[in-house]
C-alpha cells in the first residue's frame, strides 16, 4: 500500500511550484517605442472597392413572373450592407423584393434601373442589360 503524506492541502497556503517565469525580470530591456508608429496612408480611411456583380432574369417557380436577381457580392461586403442596398434599390425602383443568402431579388423587369443604380454605387455589373 501508499504511504499517506502528512501534508495537505489548505488554502492561502500554496505550495511552491516550479515556475519558469519567476527569474523572468525587465532589467536591459528597452522600453520600446515612446508613440506607435504612424499608419501608413492606404491603410487609413481606405475602402475597399464594391467589386463585381451579376444581374439575372428569371421567372421559374414565380408563375411567369420576372425577378431580377443581383448575385455575386464579394466576400468583404457584409450581409448588412447588402441589406442596406436591396433597401435602397427597392425605393429606388418602387418594387418588392427580397434578400436571400447574399443575394437580392427585385420583382419587375427593371434591369435597366437596377445596373445604372449599381453603377452609380461603384459596381461593375454583369449580366442582363
Amino acid at each position: 500500500m501508499s504511504r499517506e503524506s502528512n501534508e495537505r492541502f489548505v488554502p492561502g497556503n500554496t505550495p511552491q511550484l516550479n515556475n519558469p517565469f519567476a527569474k523572468l525580470t525587465g532589467d536591459g530591456l528597452s522600453a520600446g517605442p515612446a508613440e506607435p508608429p504612424p499608419a501608413s496612408a492606404a491603410k487609413v480611411g481606405r475602402i475597399p472597392k464594391p467589386g463585381r456583380v451579376v444581374l439575372r432574369r428569371e421567372t421559374a417557380h414565380r408563375a411567369g413572373k420576372v425577378v431580377i436577381v443581383v448575385d455575386g457580392f464579394a466576400p468583404h461586403i457584409g450581409l448588412a450592407a447588402i441589406e442596406e442596398l436591396g433597401r435602397r434599390l427597392r425605393q429606388t425602383c418602387g418594387c418588392g423584393g427580397a434578400i436571400r443568402e447574399r443575394t437580392i431579388e427585385l420583382q419587375g423587369d427593371q434591369a435597366a434601373k437596377i445596373r445604372a443604380f449599381l453603377e452609380a454605387e461603384g459596381f461593375q455589373v454583369a449580366g442582363v442589360k
